[in-house]
């Protein structure tokens, strides 16, 4: 591995941190390639992607799978939060989630296709960037540079369980503030919301709640970014506001009704896809931009998300599943 990389990941995050991630990293591929009880797990296993695509193709779905994942949805959420400041009420952030960009480049293009319409404060992107768990991501640090060109105003960014360490450099470098147990604060005229962001919950479980909220300054405000929305118990209880997560793909291969076959994720299948509520904590579980394994969904659209921050304790729900293009960029031309 290049030392530089690895003095810059220490300066950056700590030594601790930064060789903790390396560590797992390195062990992780050792089992991919049959060093380990983990090995036939479908991410790990090389014949995975080929069992799926002669299965869709004996029951006749593939190629119909195949084109739905150029199907992006544009999704608007009206959300309403009892402290969130005045200041920002009608704050709006777009969640981009698990591209793994160099896994299907027809979806990519129609990505940076949608994005130009789009109108909106700040990008998050919640993880898994790279298609596979492991090996090269020069092609996926190319890939998403395009995407980031599209994207208008600042970028926040977490790491998945796709995504190696190793990426942070390149990601930083093309504008991406990735917050890997860190916080950053937001402001508005004279009041302030906090943004927090913890590194992969969940396999590399290096994340740290404790140590992202002891950046922020007082109870105010407060959003956290996780790739996995398995942590929504420790982030309600740390008194986020909200929480904004992917990981799931929302099952991407479904039953009718979008009923979700699995979710690689320890939770309960409402907190899965879409909005939902813990305590006083408002989450969002996006299903994603890309594709896992192969590129493929079924009766599971990918999406991207505009959240609209709405000051108050009245209704949060979808305003709507899908406006068009058209509709947004005449409000961007008002």
């Amino acid at each position: 591995m290049n030392e530089d990389i690895v003095e810059h990941l220490e300066r950056r995050l700590g030594r601790l941190h930064a060789r903790q991630r390396i560590g797992i990293e390195d062990d992780h591929e050792a089992r991919v390639f049959g060093q380990g009880l983990n090995y036939f797990h479908p991410e790990n296993w090389y014949y995975s992607p080929t069992i799926i695509r002669n299965a869709l193709k004996l029951t006749g779905l593939y190629w119909h799978a195949r084109k739905n994942t150029e199907r992006i949805q544009i999704r608007h959420y009206d959300i309403a939060l009892p402290k969130l400041p005045a200041a920002f009420d009608g704050f709006t952030i777009l969640q981009i989630s698990d591209l793994h960009v160099d896994m299907n480049e027809r979806a990519m293009q129609r990505l940076i296709e949608l994005l130009p319409g789009l109108v909106y404060d700040v990008c998050v992107l919640t993880g898994d960037y790279r298609g596979k768990t492991f090996g090269p991501f020069d092609a996926t640090l190319e890939g998403l540079a395009r995407v980031c060109a599209q994207i208008a105003g600042p970028i926040f960014g977490v790491l998945g369980n796709h995504d190696t360490i190793r990426m942070v450099p390149g990601l930083e470098e093309m504008g991406i503030g990735m917050l890997l147990n860190e916080a950053e604060t937001l402001v508005r005229s004279d009041q302030r919301i906090h943004l927090a962001g913890i590194d992969d919950a969940h396999y590399y479980r290096v994340d740290n709640i404790e140590k992202a909220v002891a950046q922020l300054p007082g109870d105010g405000f407060s959003i956290l970014l996780s790739h996995t929305p398995e942590i929504y118990r420790q982030a309600a209880h740390a008194d986020f506001d909200l929480l904004l997560s992917g990981h799931t793909h929302g099952g991407q291969i479904c039953l009718p009704g979008a009923i979700p076959i699995t979710l690689d994720a320890k939770l309960p299948r409402r907190m899965g896809s879409g909005l939902w509520k813990y305590h006083d904590m408002v989450g969002y579980t996006s299903v994603g931009v890309g594709s896992c394994l192969v590129p493929v969904r079924i009766n599971c659209p990918p999406e991207i998300v505009l959240h609209h921050l709405r000051r108050g304790a009245g209704d949060t729900g979808d305003r709507s599943n899908e406006l068009s293009r058209e509709r947004e960029k005449a409000r961007h031309h008002r």
